[in-house]
Protein backbone atom coordinates (compact mmCIF):
# COMPACT_ATOMS: atom_id res chain seq x y z
CA UNK A 1 0.00 0.00 0.00
CA UNK A 2 2.58 2.65 0.63
CA UNK A 3 3.24 2.87 -3.25
CA UNK A 4 -0.19 3.03 -3.97
CA UNK A 5 -0.69 6.81 -5.00
CA UNK A 6 -3.19 9.46 -3.39
CA UNK A 7 -4.90 11.98 -5.27
CA UNK A 8 -5.40 15.58 -3.72
CA UNK A 9 -8.84 17.04 -5.65
CA UNK A 10 -8.11 20.95 -5.75
CA UNK A 11 -11.26 23.18 -5.62
CA UNK A 12 -11.00 26.68 -3.85
CA UNK A 13 -8.03 26.55 -2.63
CA UNK A 14 -5.49 26.94 -5.20
CA UNK A 15 -1.89 27.15 -3.67
CA UNK A 16 0.50 24.95 -2.99
CA UNK A 17 1.33 26.32 0.73
CA UNK A 18 -0.15 25.36 4.16
CA UNK A 19 -2.93 23.18 2.64
CA UNK A 20 -4.76 20.73 4.29
CA UNK A 21 -5.93 18.32 1.93
CA UNK A 22 -2.32 18.56 0.03
CA UNK A 23 -0.44 18.48 3.75
CA UNK A 24 -2.61 15.10 4.61
CA UNK A 25 -1.42 13.29 1.36
CA UNK A 26 2.30 14.42 1.56
CA UNK A 27 2.37 13.14 5.01
CA UNK A 28 1.02 9.50 4.04
CA UNK A 29 4.18 8.44 2.60
CA UNK A 30 2.63 8.07 -0.53
CA UNK A 31 3.11 9.47 -3.99
CA UNK A 32 0.83 12.52 -4.24
CA UNK A 33 -0.74 13.30 -7.51
CA UNK A 34 -2.82 16.79 -7.87
CA UNK A 35 -6.11 17.33 -9.48
CA UNK A 36 -8.45 20.18 -10.67
CA UNK A 37 -11.81 19.87 -12.29
CA UNK A 38 -13.28 22.70 -14.77
CA UNK A 39 -16.86 21.47 -13.15
CA UNK A 40 -19.20 21.47 -16.07
CA UNK A 41 -22.34 21.72 -13.92
CA UNK A 42 -21.25 25.06 -12.63
CA UNK A 43 -19.45 26.41 -16.18
CA UNK A 44 -22.35 25.66 -18.15
CA UNK A 45 -24.84 27.49 -16.20
CA UNK A 46 -22.67 30.43 -16.74
CA UNK A 47 -24.45 33.39 -18.66
CA UNK A 48 -21.13 34.08 -20.36
CA UNK A 49 -18.01 32.91 -22.02
CA UNK A 50 -16.22 35.39 -20.71
CA UNK A 51 -16.19 35.30 -17.15
CA UNK A 52 -13.56 36.39 -15.44
CA UNK A 53 -13.84 34.08 -12.88
CA UNK A 54 -12.59 31.69 -15.06
CA UNK A 55 -10.07 33.47 -16.58
CA UNK A 56 -8.65 34.44 -12.66
CA UNK A 57 -9.03 30.44 -12.24
CA UNK A 58 -7.02 29.24 -14.88
CA UNK A 59 -4.63 31.52 -14.39
CA UNK A 60 -4.22 30.62 -11.25
CA UNK A 61 -4.00 26.83 -12.24
CA UNK A 62 -0.86 27.83 -14.14
CA UNK A 63 0.45 29.18 -11.40
CA UNK A 64 -0.40 26.33 -8.72
CA UNK A 65 1.25 23.89 -11.86
CA UNK A 66 4.42 25.40 -11.80
CA UNK A 67 4.70 25.79 -8.72
CA UNK A 68 4.08 21.96 -8.13
CA UNK A 69 6.20 20.80 -11.14
CA UNK A 70 9.09 23.01 -9.26
CA UNK A 71 8.75 20.50 -6.66
CA UNK A 72 8.55 17.24 -8.82
CA UNK A 73 4.94 17.21 -9.48
CA UNK A 74 2.22 18.84 -11.09
CA UNK A 75 -1.45 19.20 -11.89
CA UNK A 76 -3.49 17.53 -14.11
CA UNK A 77 -6.68 19.27 -15.10
CA UNK A 78 -9.94 17.99 -16.23
CA UNK A 79 -12.87 19.51 -17.85
CA UNK A 80 -16.64 17.50 -17.17
CA UNK A 81 -18.63 16.89 -14.47
CA UNK A 82 -16.54 16.19 -11.39
CA UNK A 83 -19.28 13.79 -9.84
CA UNK A 84 -17.59 11.79 -13.56
CA UNK A 85 -14.18 12.84 -13.87
CA UNK A 86 -13.04 12.80 -10.25
CA UNK A 87 -13.95 8.72 -10.31
CA UNK A 88 -13.12 7.98 -13.38
CA UNK A 89 -9.69 10.06 -12.64
CA UNK A 90 -9.01 7.68 -9.68
CA UNK A 91 -9.00 4.55 -11.48
CA UNK A 92 -7.27 5.45 -13.71
CA UNK A 93 -4.64 6.24 -11.70
CA UNK A 94 -4.99 3.59 -9.44
CA UNK A 95 -5.72 5.72 -6.50
CA UNK A 96 -8.12 4.45 -3.50
CA UNK A 97 -7.68 7.82 -1.40
CA UNK A 98 -9.13 11.38 -2.35
CA UNK A 99 -7.95 14.14 -0.74
CA UNK A 100 -9.79 17.40 -0.67
CA UNK A 101 -10.57 20.51 2.06
CA UNK A 102 -14.37 21.07 3.04
CA UNK A 103 -16.71 23.26 1.03
CA UNK A 104 -19.85 24.99 2.77
CA UNK A 105 -22.30 25.07 -0.27
CA UNK A 106 -25.04 22.68 -0.40
CA UNK A 107 -24.13 21.97 -3.98
CA UNK A 108 -20.36 21.03 -3.25
CA UNK A 109 -21.64 19.08 -0.29
CA UNK A 110 -24.32 16.70 -2.59
CA UNK A 111 -21.59 16.75 -5.07
CA UNK A 112 -18.44 15.45 -2.70
CA UNK A 113 -21.11 12.71 -1.55
CA UNK A 114 -21.60 11.84 -5.15
CA UNK A 115 -17.97 11.61 -5.56
CA UNK A 116 -17.79 9.80 -2.15
CA UNK A 117 -20.43 6.98 -2.75
CA UNK A 118 -18.51 6.29 -6.38
CA UNK A 119 -14.91 5.78 -4.81
CA UNK A 120 -16.72 3.74 -1.73
CA UNK A 121 -18.05 1.53 -4.46
CA UNK A 122 -14.64 0.88 -5.76
CA UNK A 123 -13.07 0.73 -2.57
CA UNK A 124 -11.59 4.30 -2.67
CA UNK A 125 -12.58 7.24 -0.31
CA UNK A 126 -12.93 10.84 -0.26
CA UNK A 127 -11.14 12.10 2.91
CA UNK A 128 -12.30 16.04 3.86
CA UNK A 129 -10.33 18.15 5.36
CA UNK A 130 -10.76 21.36 7.54
CA UNK A 131 -9.10 24.27 5.25
CA UNK A 132 -10.92 27.05 4.39
CA UNK A 133 -12.14 28.17 7.92
CA UNK A 134 -10.67 28.37 11.53
CA UNK A 135 -13.47 26.77 12.89
CA UNK A 136 -16.47 25.07 11.32
CA UNK A 137 -19.60 22.61 11.80
CA UNK A 138 -19.99 21.95 15.31
CA UNK A 139 -16.51 23.39 16.60
CA UNK A 140 -18.18 26.56 18.04
CA UNK A 141 -21.53 25.40 20.24
CA UNK A 142 -23.92 27.51 22.41
CA UNK A 143 -23.77 26.37 25.96
CA UNK A 144 -27.29 24.40 24.79
CA UNK A 145 -25.31 22.53 21.99
CA UNK A 146 -26.59 24.55 19.45
CA UNK A 147 -25.20 26.91 16.38
CA UNK A 148 -24.78 30.57 17.31
CA UNK A 149 -27.09 32.51 15.05
CA UNK A 150 -26.08 35.82 16.67
CA UNK A 151 -22.21 37.44 15.42
CA UNK A 152 -21.22 38.85 18.31
CA UNK A 153 -22.03 36.10 20.90
CA UNK A 154 -20.11 33.74 18.30
CA UNK A 155 -17.24 36.47 17.52
CA UNK A 156 -16.53 35.46 21.96
CA UNK A 157 -16.75 32.32 21.47
CA UNK A 158 -14.51 32.01 18.39
CA UNK A 159 -11.67 34.24 20.45
CA UNK A 160 -12.09 32.57 23.71
CA UNK A 161 -11.38 29.19 21.66
CA UNK A 162 -8.89 30.34 19.75
CA UNK A 163 -5.14 29.04 20.36
CA UNK A 164 -2.21 29.15 18.04
CA UNK A 165 -2.79 25.47 16.91
CA UNK A 166 -5.50 26.79 15.25
CA UNK A 167 -4.09 28.89 12.80
CA UNK A 168 -0.87 27.22 12.70
CA UNK A 169 0.58 26.86 9.25
CA UNK A 170 0.20 23.39 7.95
CA UNK A 171 2.93 21.10 5.68
CA UNK A 172 4.47 18.07 5.19
CA UNK A 173 7.54 16.09 3.93
CA UNK A 174 6.24 13.81 0.96
CA UNK A 175 6.87 13.28 -2.61
CA UNK A 176 4.81 14.21 -5.95
CA UNK A 177 3.88 11.79 -8.64
CA UNK A 178 5.13 13.10 -11.77
CA UNK A 179 2.40 14.79 -14.55
CA UNK A 180 3.78 14.70 -17.78
CA UNK A 181 0.42 16.37 -19.14
CA UNK A 182 0.22 20.29 -20.05
CA UNK A 183 -3.03 22.90 -18.92
CA UNK A 184 -5.81 23.03 -21.07
CA UNK A 185 -6.25 26.87 -22.48
CA UNK A 186 -9.37 28.81 -21.66
CA UNK A 187 -10.30 28.20 -25.31
CA UNK A 188 -9.51 24.63 -24.79
CA UNK A 189 -12.60 24.96 -21.99
CA UNK A 190 -14.83 27.05 -24.44
CA UNK A 191 -14.11 30.58 -22.55
CA UNK A 192 -12.04 33.83 -23.38
CA UNK A 193 -9.71 35.91 -22.00
CA UNK A 194 -10.88 39.20 -19.84
CA UNK A 195 -9.79 42.12 -18.78
CA UNK A 196 -8.08 41.15 -15.40
CA UNK A 197 -5.01 42.36 -16.75
CA UNK A 198 -6.77 46.22 -17.50
CA UNK A 199 -8.15 46.24 -13.91
CA UNK A 200 -5.24 45.46 -12.27
CA UNK A 201 -6.00 41.94 -10.98
CA UNK A 202 -3.09 39.29 -10.29
CA UNK A 203 -4.40 36.27 -10.28
CA UNK A 204 -2.92 33.54 -8.05
CA UNK A 205 -0.59 33.02 -5.17
CA UNK A 206 1.33 35.89 -7.09
CA UNK A 207 -0.90 38.38 -6.96
CA UNK A 208 -2.06 37.39 -3.43
CA UNK A 209 1.44 37.83 -2.30
CA UNK A 210 1.66 40.92 -3.88
CA UNK A 211 -1.46 42.68 -2.07
CA UNK A 212 -1.15 40.94 1.02
CA UNK A 213 2.74 42.01 1.36
CA UNK A 214 1.35 45.88 0.79
CA UNK A 215 -1.74 45.53 2.78
CA UNK A 216 -0.21 44.19 5.59
CA UNK A 217 3.06 46.63 5.61
CA UNK A 218 1.08 49.75 5.35
CA UNK A 219 -2.40 49.66 6.47
CA UNK A 220 -3.17 46.55 8.19
CA UNK A 221 -3.26 48.64 11.57
CA UNK A 222 -5.59 51.58 10.26
CA UNK A 223 -8.39 49.18 8.74
CA UNK A 224 -10.34 50.07 11.42
CA UNK A 225 -10.28 53.58 10.44
CA UNK A 226 -9.59 53.59 6.59
CA UNK A 227 -12.14 50.36 5.70
CA UNK A 228 -15.37 52.98 5.76
CA UNK A 229 -14.15 55.26 2.98
CA UNK A 230 -14.20 54.08 -0.59
CA UNK A 231 -12.23 56.81 -2.06
CA UNK A 232 -9.26 55.90 0.19
CA UNK A 233 -7.46 52.68 -0.23
CA UNK A 234 -7.81 51.19 2.72
CA UNK A 235 -8.89 47.50 2.55
CA UNK A 236 -6.78 44.68 1.27
CA UNK A 237 -8.56 43.39 -1.87
CA UNK A 238 -8.05 40.15 -1.26
CA UNK A 239 -11.46 38.80 -1.15
CA UNK A 240 -11.43 37.50 -4.48
CA UNK A 241 -7.85 35.40 -3.25
CA UNK A 242 -9.68 34.35 -0.10
CA UNK A 243 -12.88 32.83 -2.12
CA UNK A 244 -10.36 31.03 -4.63
CA UNK A 245 -7.77 29.89 -1.88
CA UNK A 246 -4.67 31.72 -3.28
CA UNK A 247 -4.13 32.53 0.65
CA UNK A 248 -4.12 30.45 3.81
CA UNK A 249 -6.53 31.93 5.97
CA UNK A 250 -4.64 30.24 8.36
CA UNK A 251 -1.33 32.96 7.65
CA UNK A 252 -4.21 36.05 7.57
CA UNK A 253 -5.31 35.41 11.32
CA UNK A 254 -1.34 35.00 12.46
CA UNK A 255 -0.45 38.54 10.84
CA UNK A 256 -3.64 39.92 11.94
CA UNK A 257 -3.31 38.28 15.89
CA UNK A 258 0.76 39.51 15.40
CA UNK A 259 -0.20 43.27 14.39
CA UNK A 260 -2.76 43.29 17.05
CA UNK A 261 -5.47 44.25 13.95
CA UNK A 262 -8.63 43.68 15.93
CA UNK A 263 -11.01 45.36 13.14
CA UNK A 264 -9.28 43.23 10.41
CA UNK A 265 -9.53 40.12 12.71
CA UNK A 266 -13.30 40.75 12.86
CA UNK A 267 -13.94 40.54 9.22
CA UNK A 268 -12.07 36.97 9.44
CA UNK A 269 -14.29 35.85 12.01
CA UNK A 270 -17.70 36.91 10.23
CA UNK A 271 -16.36 35.11 7.04
CA UNK A 272 -15.93 31.86 9.46
CA UNK A 273 -19.56 33.12 10.71
CA UNK A 274 -21.33 33.08 7.54
CA UNK A 275 -19.73 29.49 6.44
CA UNK A 276 -21.30 28.04 9.61
CA UNK A 277 -24.82 29.66 9.08
CA UNK A 278 -24.43 28.30 5.45
CA UNK A 279 -23.69 24.53 6.48
CA UNK A 280 -25.76 24.78 9.44
CA UNK A 281 -28.73 26.18 8.03
CA UNK A 282 -28.61 25.54 4.30
CA UNK A 283 -32.49 26.95 3.83
CA UNK A 284 -30.66 30.87 3.63
CA UNK A 285 -29.73 29.69 0.04
CA UNK A 286 -33.29 30.75 -1.30
CA UNK A 287 -35.50 31.29 2.19
CA UNK A 288 -34.96 34.10 4.98
CA UNK A 289 -32.85 32.99 7.61
CA UNK A 290 -36.02 34.44 10.07
CA UNK A 291 -38.99 32.21 8.26
CA UNK A 292 -41.47 35.16 9.37
CA UNK A 293 -39.64 37.22 7.00
CA UNK A 294 -40.64 35.43 3.68
CA UNK A 295 -43.97 37.54 3.80
CA UNK A 296 -42.85 40.29 3.01
CA UNK A 297 -44.70 41.57 0.32
CA UNK A 298 -42.20 43.11 -1.44
CA UNK A 299 -42.64 45.24 -4.90
CA UNK A 300 -42.90 44.08 -8.65
CA UNK A 301 -40.83 46.64 -10.23
CA UNK A 302 -38.74 45.97 -13.12
CA UNK A 303 -37.80 49.01 -13.84
CA UNK A 304 -36.56 50.16 -10.52
CA UNK A 305 -34.29 46.98 -10.16
CA UNK A 306 -32.99 47.78 -14.10
CA UNK A 307 -31.98 51.41 -12.34
CA UNK A 308 -30.12 50.21 -9.82
CA UNK A 309 -28.20 47.67 -11.53
CA UNK A 310 -27.50 49.95 -14.47
CA UNK A 311 -26.67 52.56 -11.30
CA UNK A 312 -28.96 55.30 -12.55
CA UNK A 313 -31.38 55.71 -9.89
CA UNK A 314 -29.88 59.52 -8.94
CA UNK A 315 -28.73 58.82 -5.81
CA UNK A 316 -25.05 58.78 -6.33
CA UNK A 317 -23.09 57.18 -4.24
CA UNK A 318 -25.59 54.10 -4.89
CA UNK A 319 -24.94 54.74 -8.64
CA UNK A 320 -21.33 55.11 -8.03
CA UNK A 321 -21.33 52.02 -6.28
CA UNK A 322 -23.15 50.07 -9.13
CA UNK A 323 -20.81 51.57 -11.66
CA UNK A 324 -17.86 49.94 -10.48
CA UNK A 325 -19.35 46.84 -9.56
CA UNK A 326 -20.31 46.80 -13.60
CA UNK A 327 -16.77 48.28 -14.49
CA UNK A 328 -14.51 46.11 -12.87
CA UNK A 329 -16.39 43.06 -10.81
CA UNK A 330 -15.67 44.49 -7.24
CA UNK A 331 -17.48 46.89 -4.83
CA UNK A 332 -16.21 48.24 -1.61
CA UNK A 333 -18.06 46.25 1.03
CA UNK A 334 -19.36 49.58 2.72
CA UNK A 335 -21.09 49.99 -0.56
CA UNK A 336 -22.15 46.93 -0.73
CA UNK A 337 -24.32 47.52 2.50
CA UNK A 338 -25.73 50.73 1.06
CA UNK A 339 -26.73 49.33 -2.31
CA UNK A 340 -28.33 46.39 -0.35
CA UNK A 341 -30.38 48.82 2.28
CA UNK A 342 -31.29 50.69 -1.29
CA UNK A 343 -32.76 48.01 -3.09
CA UNK A 344 -34.49 46.61 -0.13
CA UNK A 345 -35.76 49.03 1.38
CA UNK A 346 -35.83 52.16 -0.58
CA UNK A 347 -36.88 50.56 -3.91
CA UNK A 348 -39.00 47.57 -1.72
CA UNK A 349 -37.49 45.04 -3.78
CA UNK A 350 -36.88 41.66 -3.02
CA UNK A 351 -33.30 40.81 -1.44
CA UNK A 352 -32.80 37.33 -3.59
CA UNK A 353 -33.01 40.04 -6.51
CA UNK A 354 -30.02 41.54 -5.61
CA UNK A 355 -28.03 38.57 -4.14
CA UNK A 356 -28.35 37.34 -7.69
CA UNK A 357 -26.85 40.20 -9.38
CA UNK A 358 -24.36 39.96 -7.20
CA UNK A 359 -23.73 36.71 -7.75
CA UNK A 360 -23.25 37.13 -11.67
CA UNK A 361 -21.46 39.97 -11.32
CA UNK A 362 -18.55 39.78 -8.42
CA UNK A 363 -15.39 38.38 -9.34
CA UNK A 364 -15.04 37.24 -5.34
CA UNK A 365 -18.82 35.89 -5.36
CA UNK A 366 -18.76 33.49 -2.13
CA UNK A 367 -22.41 32.12 -1.41
CA UNK A 368 -22.22 32.24 1.97
CA UNK A 369 -21.10 35.53 2.51
CA UNK A 370 -23.44 36.93 -0.48
CA UNK A 371 -26.40 35.72 1.27
CA UNK A 372 -25.24 36.54 4.48
CA UNK A 373 -24.34 40.11 3.68
CA UNK A 374 -27.54 40.02 1.88
CA UNK A 375 -30.07 38.75 4.60
CA UNK A 376 -28.59 41.31 7.02
CA UNK A 377 -28.90 44.48 4.71
CA UNK A 378 -32.59 42.88 4.79
CA UNK A 379 -32.87 41.94 8.38
CA UNK A 380 -34.46 38.69 7.09
CA UNK A 381 -30.46 37.04 8.34
CA UNK A 382 -28.77 36.25 11.31
CA UNK A 383 -28.95 40.08 12.53
CA UNK A 384 -29.37 41.55 16.52
CA UNK A 385 -30.11 44.83 14.93
CA UNK A 386 -33.48 45.94 14.53
CA UNK A 387 -35.33 45.59 10.96
CA UNK A 388 -35.98 49.17 11.35
CA UNK A 389 -32.62 50.08 10.17
CA UNK A 390 -32.65 51.77 7.29
CA UNK A 391 -29.43 53.54 5.35
CA UNK A 392 -29.73 57.21 4.39
CA UNK A 393 -27.99 57.15 1.06
CA UNK A 394 -27.71 60.66 1.38
CA UNK A 395 -26.01 61.18 4.58
CA UNK A 396 -24.29 57.44 3.86
CA UNK A 397 -22.43 59.22 1.01
CA UNK A 398 -22.08 62.87 2.84
CA UNK A 399 -20.35 60.45 5.80
CA UNK A 400 -18.19 58.10 3.90
CA UNK A 401 -17.64 60.04 0.89
CA UNK A 402 -17.22 63.85 2.22
CA UNK A 403 -15.62 65.72 -0.77
CA UNK A 404 -17.21 63.21 -3.50
CA UNK A 405 -14.56 61.95 -4.71
CA UNK A 406 -15.79 58.35 -5.24
CA UNK A 407 -18.41 59.74 -7.08
CA UNK A 408 -16.93 61.81 -9.57
CA UNK A 409 -14.52 58.40 -10.09
CA UNK A 410 -17.46 56.85 -11.37
CA UNK A 411 -20.25 58.96 -12.03
CA UNK A 412 -18.23 61.76 -14.08
CA UNK A 413 -21.28 63.29 -15.58
CA UNK A 414 -21.37 64.92 -11.84
CA UNK A 415 -17.58 65.75 -11.71
CA UNK A 416 -18.46 69.28 -12.16
CA UNK A 417 -20.99 69.68 -9.46
CA UNK A 418 -19.62 71.42 -6.03
CA UNK A 419 -18.85 69.55 -2.86
CA UNK A 420 -22.83 70.84 -1.32
CA UNK A 421 -24.49 69.50 -3.85
CA UNK A 422 -22.75 66.06 -5.14
CA UNK A 423 -24.38 63.68 -2.27
CA UNK A 424 -27.84 65.52 -3.52
CA UNK A 425 -27.29 66.95 -6.58
CA UNK A 426 -31.06 67.41 -7.35
CA UNK A 427 -31.00 70.20 -4.74
CA UNK A 428 -29.26 72.19 -7.25
CA UNK A 429 -31.37 75.54 -9.01
CA UNK A 430 -32.18 75.11 -12.10
CA UNK A 431 -30.12 78.20 -12.78
CA UNK A 432 -27.18 76.41 -11.30
CA UNK A 433 -27.36 73.32 -13.12
CA UNK A 434 -27.49 74.74 -16.53
CA UNK A 435 -24.43 76.58 -15.02
CA UNK A 436 -22.86 73.67 -14.68
CA UNK A 437 -24.11 71.65 -17.68
CA UNK A 438 -25.51 68.93 -15.94
CA UNK A 439 -29.36 69.27 -15.59
CA UNK A 440 -31.16 66.75 -13.45
CA UNK A 441 -33.54 64.48 -15.42
CA UNK A 442 -31.44 65.53 -18.88
CA UNK A 443 -27.97 64.88 -17.98
CA UNK A 444 -28.04 62.77 -14.59
CA UNK A 445 -31.66 61.27 -13.33
CA UNK A 446 -33.81 62.49 -10.90
CA UNK A 447 -34.13 60.19 -7.57
CA UNK A 448 -36.08 57.14 -8.41
CA UNK A 449 -38.00 57.38 -5.33
CA UNK A 450 -37.82 59.75 -2.20
CA UNK A 451 -35.89 58.57 0.68
CA UNK A 452 -38.45 59.51 3.65
CA UNK A 453 -41.33 58.44 1.44
CA UNK A 454 -39.79 55.19 0.89
CA UNK A 455 -38.68 54.78 4.47
CA UNK A 456 -42.03 55.07 5.42
CA UNK A 457 -43.31 51.92 3.15
CA UNK A 458 -40.63 49.83 4.34
CA UNK A 459 -41.47 50.44 7.87
CA UNK A 460 -44.96 49.87 6.98
CA UNK A 461 -43.96 46.23 4.52
CA UNK A 462 -42.00 45.25 7.82
CA UNK A 463 -44.66 46.33 10.41
CA UNK A 464 -47.30 44.11 8.86
CA UNK A 465 -45.35 41.18 8.95
CA UNK A 466 -44.36 41.82 12.84
CA UNK A 467 -47.42 41.95 13.87
CA UNK A 468 -48.43 38.38 12.15
CA UNK A 469 -45.80 37.22 14.15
Amino acid sequence: MENTPVLVWFRRDLRDHDHAALAAALASGRPVHCAFVFDRNILDALPTRNDRRVDFIHASLQQLDAALRSRGGGLIVRHGRATDELPRLAAELGVNAVYANRDYEPAAKARDAAVARQLAASGGSLQLFKDQAIFERDELLTGAGRPYTVFTPYKNAWLKRLSAADHAPLSAPGRFAPVPENLPTLADLGFAPTDLGELGIVPGMAGARQLWDEFRAGRIRRYGALRDFPAIRGVSYLSVHLRFGTISIRELVTAALAEQADSWLNELIWRDFYFMILDRFPQVVDRAFKPEYDAINWADWPEGLAAWQQGRTGYPLVDAAMRQLNHSGWMHNRLRMVVASFLCKDLGLDWRLGEKYFADQLNDFDLSANNGGWQWAASSGCDAQPWFRIFNPVTQSEKFDPEGKFIRRYVPELARVPDKFIHAPWTMGRLEQEALGIVIGRDYPGPIVDHAAAREQTLARYAVVKKAV
